[in-house]
C-alpha cells in the first residue's frame, strides 16, 4: 500500500485547480478506471449526443446515520482531492477501454485521452465534521460526462471512510475521553487496502494508537502493541535465558542476574502479609517469557497476563517482573488481559497493584496501566461500564474495522442542476426523493452553543444571519416547521478545488487537526443526539423558498394519473 508515484504531468499545471501541493493517493488503485462500467457507457453516450460538456452540479449525501445512531462524521475528502489532482487516463487505459468497449467510436477514446479534472470545482464540509442525512457533504460540478466519472470513485472513497470514523468515534464516546483507544484490527480488515484505511479512519474518530506498522509509517499515527500468548507459550523454562544481565536504568551499575532478582521479588509476594498469601506457585514458563520480554523492553514491559492463569500465575509473575526493573530504575507499563470476566479481572488485578504499592512503598504501581482486548466492541464496553472495571485502554479489533454492525453507509451522488435548470429525482419512498438546485448549506447554533438545526438554501438566497429570525421547514412534511433565531451560523460548504474558477481553495489539514475537529464537532453536540439509546434526531430543514421551490418542481415533473 506505498503511495502511488509522481502525478501525471497535465494534473500539474499551475492555478488553483492543480495537483501541486495534493500529493498522489495512498492507495495505488485509486487510479481513472475505478468506476462502474455504466459511467463509460454514459460518458460515451453524453459525448454522442454532444452533451459531455454540458455543466452539471451533483450532490454527495447520505439518507440515513449509521448504527442506530443520529450522528455521522465525514471523512474521506482528502483521498478525493487527491484523485481528482491525479486523474488522467494511461494509453494502457485507452487500450483497455476500446477493447471492452468496441462498437464506440475511435474519436470518443481521443476525448478521452484529453480528459482530466481541470475544469470540477468540488465543494465539501471540511473534513471531521459531524454531519446528518440530506445535507451534501460534497457538491461537484463540471462537464457531466467527467462528473460522471467521479461518481462511483467519489461514493467508494467516502463510504467506508466516513462508516468506520463514525464507529471510531461511537467507540470514544462510549469508552470516555479519559481511556486509551487501540484500534488492533489489521488481521481482521477487508485486505490490506480495508486494514489502511481502518487505522487511518479510526484515528481521525478518535483513536489513539494502532498495531498497524504500515498506517504508522504512511500516516504518522502512534504505534503499540505488546507480544501474544504464543510469545509466552514458547518459552519452557528460565534456562532458556542466556544472557541475564540488565544494566540500570542510569547506566551506573549492571545487574548479572537480573533472574535471580525476578525470583527473589516473587517469593516475598508470595509471603507477604499484605496479600494473605493468595500467591503459591506460579508457571516458570511464563515468568522465562516475561523476565526475557524484560530484558529486551525494559522500559516498555507490558505483559499479557492470561496465557495460563490470570490470578495465579499471570498477576504474580507480572509484578516480580515489575518491581525487579523498579530496583534498577525502570517502570513497567502495565498488563493486557485478552480473555475472562473483563471487568471482575481487572478489579481484581488493581487490587493487587494497590497492596503491592502498600506493602513494599512503591508509589503509582498502583496505577499500573490495564489494557483490555478480545473481540470488543461499544456494547461490551459498555456492559463494562455498567459492571464498574479498572481497565485503562481498550484494544479493539474486528467489531470496529469491519463495522460490523452496518455494511456500509449507503451515500448517493445524484444530480441537481444542468446547465443552470434544476433536477429532482421522484420516488414513492419520499426518502429517496432528492433536493433540487445548487445549494448553499448552514448550520446555526443556540444560545448554550449547540447546533440546533441545518439548513439548505438555494444559492441565490442570501445568508442567515446571526440575531436573525429564519423559518426552517422539513423538506417534505408541510406541517414540520420552526423559527429559530441563531446566535451563531456556520457555512458548511467550503471550495477544495476551484477548478478554472478564482475562489480560494481551502487547505488539506493534517490527520491530527481532522482528528482535533472531530473531537470538537462531537463535543458541541448536545448530549441526547450522541447518547446511546434512543437518541433524538438532529433536524435538517430547508428555506421556505427551497421548499416552495421543490415541491413546484415535483409536481411539474411527476406524471398525472388518470382514473378510467
Amino acid at each position: 500500500m506505498a503511495a502511488t508515484s509522481a502525478p501525471p504531468a497535465s494534473a500539474q499545471a499551475n492555478g488553483n485547480g492543480s495537483a501541486a501541493g495534493v500529493g498522489a493517493p495512498t492507495n495505488p488503485m485509486a487510479t481513472a478506471l475505478l468506476t462502474d462500467q455504466y459511467q463509460f457507457s454514459m460518458a460515451y453516450a453524453y459525448w454522442k449526443a454532444g452533451k459531455h460538456a454540458d455543466r452539471a452540479v451533483f450532490d454527495l449525501y447520505f439518507r440515513k446515520n449509521p448504527f442506530g445512531g443520529e450522528f455521522t462524521v465525514f471523512a474521506g475528502l482528502e483521498e478525493c482531492i487527491k484523485f481528482i489532482a491525479n486523474f488522467k487516463f494511461t494509453d494502457h487505459d485507452i487500450s483497455f477501454l476500446q477493447s471492452v468497449m468496441p462498437t464506440c467510436e475511435g474519436a470518443f477514446f481521443d476525448y478521452l485521452r484529453e480528459v482530466d479534472c481541470s475544469d470540477v470545482e468540488v465543494y465539501s464540509i471540511p473534513e471531521g465534521s459531524v454531519v446528518f442525512p440530506k445535507v451534501p457533504l460534497m457538491r461537484v460540478e463540471g462537464p457531466v460526462a467527467v462528473v460522471q466519472l467521479l461518481e462511483t470513485p467519489f461514493v467508494n472513497l467516502i463510504n467506508y471512510a466516513s462508516l468506520v470514523t463514525t464507529n471510531a468515534a461511537r467507540h470514544r464516546h462510549v469508552a470516555g475521553k479519559s481511556k486509551v483507544l487501540l484500534e488492533f484490527g489489521l488481521r481482521r480488515a477487508q485486505g490490506p487496502d480495508g486494514a489502511i484505511s481502518a487505522s487511518k479512519y479510526c484515528f481521525m474518530g478518535g483513536f489513539d494508537a494502532t498495531s498497524n506498522v504500515l498506517a504508522g509509517n504512511l500516516f504518522g499515527i502512534p504505534l503499540r502493541g505488546t507480544h501474544s500468548h504464543a510469545f509466552v507459550s514458547s518459552y519452557m523454562s528460565l534456562d532458556e535465558i542466556p544472557d541475564k544481565a540488565l544494566r540500570s536504568k542510569d547506566g551506573s551499575r549492571v545487574c548479572q542476574d537480573f533472574v535471580s532478582l525476578v525470583q527473589e521479588w516473587l517469593q516475598k509476594i508470595q509471603v507477604a502479609d499484605s496479600l494473605g498469601g493468595v500467591f503459591g506457585y506460579t508457571n516458570q514458563s511464563e515468568l522465562a517469557a516475561f523476565v526475557s520480554y524484560a530484558l529486551a523492553f525494559p522500559s516498555n514491559f507490558l505483559a499479557l497476563v492470561d496465557t495460563y492463569d490470570v490470578m495465579r500465575s499471570g498477576i504474580p509473575n507480572f509484578c516480580a517482573v515489575a518491581l525487579a526493573l523498579h530496583d534498577l530504575g525502570y517502570k513497567a507499563s502495565g498488563i493486557r488481559l485478552d480473555s475472562g470476566d473483563l471487568a471482575y479481572l481487572s478489579i481484581e488485578a488493581r487490587k493487587v497493584f494497590r497492596a503491592v504499592e502498600k506493602e513494599f512503598n512503591l508509589p503509582g504501581f498502583a496505577k499500573m496501566v490495564i489494557t483490555a482486548s478480545n473481540d470488543l466492541n461499544e456494547e461490551t464496553i459498555d456492559a463494562l461500564n455498567k459492571q464498574g472495571h479498572e481497565v485503562d485502554a481498550f484494544g479493539i479489533g474486528t467489531y470496529l474495522v469491519t463495522c460490523y454492525s452496518q455494511a456500509a453507509l449507503g451515500c448517493v451522488f445524484k444530480l441537481v442542476e444542468i446547465n443552470s435548470k434544476p433536477r429532482i429525482k421522484l420516488s414513492e419512498d419520499v426518502a429517496k426523493v432528492s433536493i433540487p438546485c445548487k445549494k448553499r448549506c448552514f448550520r446555526l447554533y443556540g444560545k448554550e452553543g449547540y447546533p440546533l438545526v441545518d439548513i439548505m438554501i438555494r444559492e441565490s438566497e442570501p445568508s442567515p444571519k446571526a440575531g436573525e429570525r429564519i423559518l426552517c421547514r422539513h423538506p417534505f412534511i408541510e406541517s414540520k416547521r420552526a423559527y429559530v433565531v441563531p446566535q451563531h451560523v456556520e457555512e458548511l460548504l467550503q471550495c477544495y478545488w476551484p477548478g478554472r474558477s478564482d475562489k480560494p481553495r481551502a487547505e488539506l489539514p493534517s490527520l491530527d487537526k481532522i482528528r482535533s475537529r472531530c473531537m470538537q464537532q462531537l463535543e458541541k453536540l448536545r448530549p441526547d443526539h450522541i447518547r446511546r439509546l434512543n437518541p433524538t434526531p438532529y433536524k435538517v430543514s430547508v428555506s421556505a423558498k427551497l421548499y416552495d421551490f421543490i415541491h413546484c418542481l415535483w409536481l411539474n415533473e411527476a406524471p398525472v394519473g388518470e382514473l378510467q
